[in-house]
């Protein structure tokens, strides 16, 4: 595959292209959190959230454009016809496109764009293409939904464009290969990622203060923010499974400037409880898997075994959902950038956790 960026001058010929192209046909498949706009544009806002279609042809040009407040640049991953073609930088400023040129000779192309950064980092509008489409056909599968912090996102996982001690934060996430769709991939299901760096339960990574976004307020928003202004989820996936990795934040000691009190596990507790009711709320025939942190060790790790369990028991007798189950990661040292995993220790909690989830998946 080779893409190229287009001069902006000839975008508006190839805008026109997508806009009529895309009135006669619909034929997009979007995954993930996704703000799906009128003319088939769409809101890539989640990590790894995703949108698919199907060409014929030689080539295609895909537009995208970085929207946030922020101003940045951001990241997307592209997926040929199932194959992994990298990760594409989205630069800040007006719309782009992007040339894919394929060289197989089948006739008919699948492309998937996914999200590479999380909601925080700012949105990528998939502004349409000017492929040839042809119809696309979800196939169905069973669902989980993967809730967390940086870890789930992917954050800091993969250094290969941009060294780690170079770049922004986000110059570094690759959410198509955080654990929870590497462990989608290999059990054939299909996935949604609620994930935010540094979120909490009931305080984040340096910060506590009571207007802090922790996880249960953002939840529920399709962007993951306190804005008002932004739609509400409305919780269509209904996944068989919801992962909850929650805690590495409250746990966190911070950055050791901030003052930071010790960690309250009544507080963890009841945010907790509480946030599962919300899930049932949203999702009532959903599995509840709590996970530990493969990143929270020693003393603390101990305490939050201690919690989840805690957790768990204000359940046991409800008889209206299915058990809470608890899964617990091997302790790791993590070598990616800023401390979090790479790829590759993600692709290990991926064959941890996956024949667990599996197994779940198929007594359903």
């Amino acid at each position: 595959m080779f893409i190229k960026k287009i001069p902006h001058l000839i975008l508006f010929l190839l805008i026109s292209v997508m806009s009529i192209s895309q009135t006669k046909v619909k034929t997009f498949l979007y995954a993930g959190r996704v703000d799906v706009l009128e003319d088939n544009k769409a809101v890539l806002i989640g990590t790894a959230a995703s949108v698919s279609f199907n060409f014929s042809g030689e080539k295609c040009a895909v537009l995208l454009q970085s929207i946030d407040s922020w101003e940045h640049h951001n990241y997307v991953v592209l997926e040929l016809d199932g194959q992994y073609m990298g990760k594409v930088r989205v630069e800040k400023g007006p719309v782009q496109s992007f040339e894919i040129k394929v060289s197989s000779k089948q006739k008919v192309h699948t492309l998937t764009i996914y999200k590479g950064t999380e909601a925080t980092m700012g949105n990528v509008l998939f502004a349409g293409t000017t492929a040839k489409l042809m119809t696309i056909t979800a196939v169905k599968k069973k669902k989980i939904e993967f809730i967390g912090d940086s870890i789930t996102s992917g954050a800091a996982n993969d250094p290969t464009t941009i060294p780690c001690d170079q770049g922004e934060y986000f110059d570094h996430h690759n959410g198509f290969y955080a654990y929870g769709p590497i462990l989608s991939r290999t059990i054939d299901a299909d996935y949604l990622l609620s994930s935010v760096s540094g979120i909490g339960i009931y305080r984040n990574w340096n910060d506590e203060r009571p207007e802090v976004p922790i996880m249960p307020a953002v939840y529920e928003n399709l962007y993951l923010t306190k804005d008002s202004s932004k739609p509400k989820y409305d919780f269509a996936f209904q996944p068989e499974i919801i992962s909850i990795a929650l805690g590495t934040n409250d746990f966190s000691n911070g950055d050791g400037k901030k003052e930071r009190l010790p960690f309250d596990p009544e507080k963890y507790v009841s945010n907790y409880v509480n946030f599962i009711k919300m899930l049932y709320k949203n999702n009532p025939n959903a599995q509840l898997v709590l996970t530990n942190s493969p990143m929270v060790n020693g003393e603390k790790a101990v305490v939050f075994e201690n919690c989840l369990n805690k957790i768990k028991s204000e359940f046991d007798a409800d008889k209206t959902h299915k058990p809470i189950l608890i899964f617990k990661f091997k302790p790791m040292t993590p070598s990616g950038c800023s401390g979090h995993p790479n790829i590759e220790e993600h692709k290990i909690m991926a064959a941890e956790y996956g024949p667990f989830l599996k197994k779940l998946l198929n007594e359903k």
